[in-house]
């Protein structure tokens, strides 16, 4: 390819508020914007994105995966029979065609493969199967951030395997998990595996292959004792015994002012773990009916886990109470507990420290005034005690009660075990040997396809620009001719040529700028080689060779193909080495994470 002739451009600069990996990708000329959460990708990114789809294909295909293709229009019908049509919020978009029946534009295709499967599996000897598909998908997200790391449209590699028990579910389910490592591996992106929440996929065990930066939107939770590892929405820490101390009548005292928890703490000199804090918020507890207040009581330093809210009181969708919404249920927003309500008019979710706790400190729902000596038993109506705050750092692991550790990440992709919710749900049956009726076994596998191009994006790169793998990176080698010398004009074409016709991919800088201009958009784009051939260098009868991320050296110009050919060779060792050494710990991860089916 030559660059007088590619289409999209490089850019010297991004906007300053958009993720890191967006800023790189962006002015690598690989994505570019048409509306929020909707990307094109250039031609010198789609390439990128197709290395990476058959990085995912091949180790899709080594664990007996086979590739189909599914439809991202799917009738509403499918989405009623398995129930989620009424359990996903907005996020899945919902229409009607002409016809007036309902459609939505597929988030996931679970529904799809199990209705496959009821069509094309009668019997235990079509199974166990794998089945998976590189498609488009769309979720209608509320705020579309991070570049490609939340959009609403994007490419999902999915898989789905159809087995026959519990026991076949599982050992899918470890082929999945040792293909993701290696995909992350030979994209040069380390990942580590932690527990995560079902979510709308329903099952009952879920985890999630992240990349860990400073810059990711998850929040997960770490043991370094005993290598617990968990998405902070399902994170346990220990809980502390019960308190025996007995309860002391509850009494209010006023306090002016003290509308949040550092003040109301300052104020009566109490530990904010002292304090009992209310966060209201109203919840759509069915799609289309009218919205419930829910009052989340956790302890004064703790944040609630949205994600055990959700689940405890089955929300499709959760916002902030507004204060009118709280005065309609006799409350009074900065001084809110469930004390004095009106009768029924909202769902108490506590969190089991507040249970365990005695005489704490909580909202009178009276201006300027709290209670003392709040106990949760005795002095509200709960419906629902769970541990409801999510782990916080230095917090007692639940295993070994050693302190945990916190970090952020970015989601690259996830494995759940779903079971037999979508195989009843549209009928995908078959018969066992004795020709008993019996639910195929599910799982569901995703990886985001731009997830894992703007995690590469983040791991590799410097100031410069992109730095990136040969495996990952659009184009092998840059090949830049410098002023407009004949000699160095032909020279430059004739290694093109050569190096084209010997299987190397090149981007060939052959435009009338500068040479700092070129040598520029080579390191935007991250590309591992450069070839520079210039006058300088035609003295001494040379080209220069330089590393992506090394220093230039001189070559002879009749040697140029094989120093190339060795340099690629080098790069691509190294490349495997590193992947090999990320891989060496997955083994005894496996083990220790599935004890019973390693």
């Amino acid at each position: 390819m030559r660059v007088s002739q590619l289409f999209g451009a490089t850019r010297r600069s991004a906007p300053a508020d958009e993720s890191l990996s967006h800023q790189l990708l962006l002015r690598a000329g690989f994505v570019q914007q048409l509306a929020a959460g909707i990307f094109s990708y250039l031609p010198v990114g789609w390439r990128t994105e197709q290395k990476i789809r058959r990085i995912i294909r091949e180790e899709m295909d080594a664990i007996g995966g086979q590739e189909l293709r599914m439809p991202v229009v799917q009738p509403g019908e499918i989405w009623q029979r398995s129930g989620r049509w009424n359990t996903i919020d907005e996020v899945l978009l919902r229409f009607q065609d002409r016809r007036g029946r309902d459609m939505a534009l597929a988030l996931s295709h679970e529904e799809v493969v199990a209705d496959l499967a009821a069509a094309n599996v009668s019997s235990y000897r079509e199974l166990p199967r794998i089945v998976y598909q590189l498609q488009t998908k769309f979720r209608d997200e509320l705020r579309s951030r991070g570049g490609l790391v939340r959009t609403r449209e994007f490419t999902m590699k999915d898989s789905y395997s159809l087995d026959r028990d519990q026991a076949g579910l599982e050992r899918a389910y470890i082929a999945h998990f040792y293909a993701y490592f290696k995909i992350a591996a030979r994209a040069g992106v380390p990942v580590v595996a932690v527990l995560s929440d079902v979510g709308v996929m329903g099952g009952h065990l879920a985890h999630e292959f992240i990349y860990l930066t400073d810059s990711g939107e998850d929040t997960l939770v770490f043991c370094d004792n005993c290598g617990y590892a968990a998405n902070q929405e399902v994170a346990e820490a220990a809980l502390p015994e019960p308190e025996t101390e007995p309860e002391h009548e509850l009494e209010e005292v006023e306090t002016p002012g003290a509308e949040t928890v550092a003040q109301l703490a300052d104020f009566l000199q109490v530990d904010r773990s002292r304090v009992a804090k209310t966060v209201a918020y109203m919840a759509e507890l069915e799609r289309g009916q009218p919205l419930r207040l829910v009052l989340a009581l956790v302890p004064g330093e703790a944040e609630v886990n949205l994600a055990k809210l959700r689940n405890a009181t089955g929300a499709v969708d959760l916002r902030p109470a507004t204060p009118q919404e709280l005065e309609a249920a006799g409350g009074v927003a900065g001084y809110m507990s469930p004390r004095g309500l009106v009768p029924d008019a909202a769902l108490v979710v506590a969190d089991e420290l507040i249970a365990r706790r005695r005489n704490l400190v909580t909202g009178a729902n009276r201006r300027g005034w709290h209670l003392r000596n709040f106990n949760l038993a005795r002095d509200a109506r709960v419906n629902s005690v769970i541990r409801l705050a999510g782990a916080a750092a230095g917090d007692p692991c639940g295993n070994c009660g050693e302190p945990l550790r916190i970090r952020r990440g970015i989601e690259y992709g996830n494995i759940f075990q779903l079971g037999t919710k979508y195989s009843l749900a549209l009928g995908a049956l078959y018969n066992d040997e004795e020709g008993q009726q019996l639910p195929v076994v599910m799982g569901s596998y995703g990886i985001g396809v731009g997830r894992l191009l703007a995690c590469v994006a983040e791991e590799h790169h410097d100031q410069r620009g992109l730095s990136l793998p040969i495996g990952v990176a659009p184009f092998e080698v840059a090949l830049v001719s410098v002023g407009s010398d004949q000699p160095v004009a032909d020279l430059a074409e004739a290694t093109y040529r050569a190096m084209t016709e010997a299987g190397i991919e090149v981007l060939f800088d052959d435009r009338d700028v500068s040479p700092g201009v070129k040598f520029a958009d080579a390191d935007l784009r991250g590309i591992p080689l450069r070839v520079t051939i210039s006058p300088r260098s035609l003295k001494v009868d040379g080209i220069e060779l330089k590393r992506r991320s090394g220093d230039p050296r001189v070559v002879p110009a009749s040697a140029t193909l094989a120093e190339v050919q060795a340099d690629l060779s080098d790069l691509r060792s190294q490349e495997l080495d590193w992947a090999r050494a990320q891989l060496e710990p997955v083994q005894a991860l496996a083990t220790r994470t599935f004890p019973r089916a390693s």
